[in-house]
């Protein structure tokens, strides 16, 4: 992690009871408008090891089928927001639409920043690809520019910095907001009571720091419920102001 220390890192994890390795949540998010079925990422797929890939699973739990589901919109083109989309190389949503910034998947599909890539980041680049290959196949894949609606009542929002493209999505239904973040967090325990705390994969983590303060200061002054891709069940909740940084009170978990 990077503006902080040592120190403060294993502060803010023993404050919630945690260590070293913390384990992170990978969430995606299922809205049904009533006329559609629109996911927000697609988690990690194969890509991250056996502990993930269970969306499918949880999917059909919930009682619908991969095939129903009508569009999926990526916060960004990282392994673990896109990795789901495909298993064994085809497509997972074969009657969806992919949706993402252009920002991002210039950057991500780019042969050329393919090329220029070091070797550590070189995979990101190929897994991106790879999972968007088969839904460019089938014409299915349609990105986007600017912040506006893409559905009724889901609308996406620039909030880049952690990628080049990153982005966040707005729902709104019977007069109530959910803004989902995507990487606008990593690591609740450290983030939170300090949000200039970048981490060391953000493409620009100034930027990235700079959309966590803005966003995170207007959900919490308009208690807008959030989601957030790395934050532990229910990944649901709300920020409130403390200090310099913020609390988190997760959604009230029930039945439905």
């Amino acid at each position: 992690m990077l503006n902080t220390t040592p120190q403060q890192i294993a502060a803010g994890l023993a404050e919630r009871h945690q260590s070293l390795p913390v384990v992170t949540s990978v969430n995606a998010y299922l809205i049904n408008t009533g006329d559609k079925l629109v996911m927000i990422d697609s988690g990690a797929g194969q890509l991250l090891g056996d502990g993930l890939g269970k969306l499918v699973d949880n999917l059909r739990a919930a009682g619908y089928q991969p095939e129903q589901v009508d569009e999926i919109y990526l916060t960004h083109m990282h392994p673990d927001h896109l990795g789901g989309l495909t298993h064994d190389g085809k497509a997972v949503f074969p009657n969806a639409v992919v949706r993402a910034a252009s920002q991002d998947t210039d950057f991500w599909l780019s042969a050329d920043q393919l090329k220029q890539a070091s070797a550590g980041s070189k995979s990101n680049f190929e897994r991106a690809q790879a999972a968007i290959k088969p839904y460019q196949a089938m014409g299915h894949f349609k990105p986007f520019s600017g912040d506006g609606e893409l559905s009724p009542g889901i609308a996406a929002f620039a909030a880049h910095g952690h990628t080049p493209g990153h982005s966040v999505y707005q729902v709104t239904s019977q007069g109530k907001k959910l803004l989902l973040l995507g990487d606008l967090i990593h690591v609740a325990a450290v983030q939170l009571p300090h949000p200039k705390v970048a981490i060391s994969f953000d493409s620009d983590a100034k930027a990235a720091v700079a959309q966590r303060l803005r966003i995170f200061g207007d959900s919490a002054r308009q208690s807008e419920l959030v989601g957030g891709a790395h934050l532990s069940f229910p990944g649901l909740g709300y920020l409130n102001r403390q200090g310099d940084g913020y609390t988190w009170v997760p959604l009230n978990y029930g039945a439905l």
